[in-house]
């Protein structure tokens, strides 16, 4: 390489710096930002002596009165979510999951067939899935059973979970 094409090449490196450079004077100068002289901001915060506002009560409402008053066909459309991993016809396979036709009052984990998470095999032990425990249940599955297989999340709202147990239910009639 000649002194001529190293000349070219340091000119340009020049000139890139150079233009960043009055870039950022240019740019500090149309958007110049007055510091303050104490950094941050200040919160004001109430007087500890002050009376507290009361709390929120949250109203519970007990899930017997909830399956009472369910509807099962809302709870058909909530079991839609389930259904990519189970089925609910009478005598249908097991897909990921296990066949739910009938699980209410069934013993947990007793599907013939079916390859169960040793966690859920260790929790199946004397249990059946009854509503309370089915609500529980679907509420998280995680907490009910802490390493089971069943990636779902769970349902957050009461009146979701008692309608599917409704339909459940109405599965096992």
């Amino acid at each position: 390489m000649n002194s001529f094409e190293l000349n070219k090449a340091f000119g340009a490196f020049l000139m890139a710096l150079i233009f960043i450079m009055v870039t950022g004077m240019v740019t500090s100068f149309i958007f110049h930002a007055e510091t303050p002289e104490k950094p941050g901001y200040v919160i004001e915060v109430a007087d500890a002596s002050q009376e507290a506002a009361p709390e929120e009560v949250v109203e519970t409402v007990d899930f017997a009165t909830l399956l009472a008053s369910a509807d099962a066909d809302k709870g058909a459309k909530v079991a839609k979510k389930c259904a990519s991993c189970h089925t609910f016809d009478a005598g249908g396979a097991n897909k990921t999951g296990p066949n739910l036709h009938g699980i209410v009052g069934r013993a947990v984990a007793s599907i013939d067939g079916f390859k169960y998470s040793g966690s859920m095999t260790e929790f199946s032990e004397g249990k059946s899935w009854d509503v309370e425990t089915l609500n529980s249940f679907l509420t998280k599955p995680k907490d009910l059973v802490e390493k089971t297989s069943m990636g779902f999340a769970g349902l957050k709202k009461d009146k979701d979970r008692a309608d599917l147990v409704s339909y459940l239910q109405s599965l096992s009639n």
